[in-house]
């Protein structure tokens, strides 16, 4: 499939963005877990579970109520660039010197920019391209981020590791300078989408902000209602609210879950790296197959897979290799679920509130992060255990697959 010029530059931010998201998940909590123990303090799945349930809090509750007034005619991209711009400033503040609590406080805040301006961006997939076209789309950007994101890392890696002896700079300030280099390549990413998006869809409203505000208000509730009357939708909804989290949690945990099993921080950056190379084709792939198979199928496929890959977590990785094992796996369905879900609910849902929609999809999603985040932190805390709390989620997946099964597929309506 020929990509347009339109959907090349939407795929961008993808590439952009993910430089963010690989950097958080492979060496922000290394470097966090250094500050945590220089302050004598030992228990990072713990911190950083709670850390991540608060951000996954103040999205869910933002982006409804942001969502339905970007739906008006010109508003999508000035919060898309609000949440943008203070994602990356704040990676850029992760470069200063800080303690473990406002290091946490403003990584915090980049990933609160970061899923915000994702909020909005991935509504732009209704204006950027047709029902017929989403899911590979949708593929390709998560494919093309996966790709795009190694190059940064790559660079960071290398300065984190060769910098001390090629520069003489002590490790911890190689490793600032990596979060510097990491919002550089996510604002240069973005400039393509910022220079060319156009809303093409949205609703009309008068010109005064308080007359908007007021009518967001009122068409929140109204799709509140229609959500609610819509019994499929609702129940895509509330599987997705399941199995997203178990994906989400996975990659917000992942590495911290490693650390504290005693895993070599170098064979976590590698394979966590691994694991781009491995999603850029398999994203791409899943993209094909649900052009053969159906949107949903491969949903309920990719679901299916991470409840294998949770009982592996939790009952066999304890080495590096284990690890290597665990990595590739999420690699080869990591990309396709969430660009699957993302398409499938993208075709489903009105185009001219898509925002609005999106917004409630965060909360879902968002909840559900909330969910599997506290669950893992909470149940380790307590028993000391962290395998019990990566267990936990593989219940919240056996729901999703029921409600999948059961839940009419509207895009064969259509």
């Amino acid at each position: 499939m020929k990509l347009t010029s339109t959907e090349k530059r939407w795929i961008v931010y993808d590439v952009g963005n993910s430089a963010f998201v690989l950097l958080s998940t492979a060496v922000v909590p290394i470097y966090a877990n250094s500050l945590l123990h220089a302050a004598g303090k030992t228990n990072i799945v713990s911190t950083w579970g709670y850390a991540q349930t608060i951000v996954s809090i103040v999205i869910a509750l933002l982006m409804p109520v942001l969502g339905s007034i970007a739906d008006v005619q010109g508003m999508k991209i000035r919060f898309f660039l609000g949440f943008f711009g203070t994602g990356v400033v704040a990676c850029c503040a992760l470069a200063v010197p800080l303690a473990w609590l406002p290091f946490l406080i403003v990584f915090m805040l980049a990933t609160i920019g970061l899923n915000g301006s994702l909020t909005f961006y991935d509504s732009m997939l209704v204006d950027t391209t047709s029902n017929e076209r989403m899911d590979k789309v949708s593929a390709h950007g998560f494919g093309w981020g996966y790709i795009g994101s190694t190059v940064p890392f790559i660079l960071c890696i290398a300065l984190i590791f060769a910098g001390p002896a090629a520069f003489g700079w002590s490790t911890a300030a190689c490793t600032r300078a990596s979060f510097i280099i990491t919002a550089i390549w996510w604002a240069a990413f973005t400039i393509p989408l910022l220079t060319s998006y156009k809303q093409t869809h949205y609703r009309t409203t008068a010109d005064h902000i308080g007359e908007a505000v007021r009518s967001s208000f009122t068409e929140l509730g109204h799709t509140f209602t229609r959500i609610v009357k819509n019994k499929p939708l609702w129940m895509f909804m509330l599987a997705f609210f399941f199995y997203i989290d178990a994906v989400n949690t996975v990659i917000s945990m992942s590495t911290s879950y490693a650390t504290q099993l005693g895993i070599n921080s170098t064979q976590l950056v590698i394979a966590l790296l691994v694991t781009q190379f491995v999603a850029f084709p398999c994203s791409i792939w899943y993209g094909k197959l649900a052009g053969h198979f159906g949107t949903k199928t491969m949903i309920m496929v990719g679901t299916a897979a991470y409840l294998f890959i949770v009982f592996f977590a939790a009952f066999f990785m304890r080495t590096a290799v284990d690890f290597w094992i665990l990595a590739i796996a999420v690699g080869v369905f990591q990309g396709g679920i969430q660009a699957m879900s993302r398409s499938y609910y993208s075709k489903i849902i009105p185009k001219d509130h898509a925002n609005e929609y999106f917004g409630f999809y965060d909360i879902f999603g968002k909840t559900a992060s909330i969910l599997g985040t506290f669950l893992v932190a909470t149940a380790t805390a307590l028993t000391g255990n962290p395998s019990i709390g990566v267990l936990s989620i593989a219940a919240l997946l056996l729901v999703a697959l029921v409600l999948l099964a059961l839940q009419k597929d509207l895009t064969k309506q259509q």
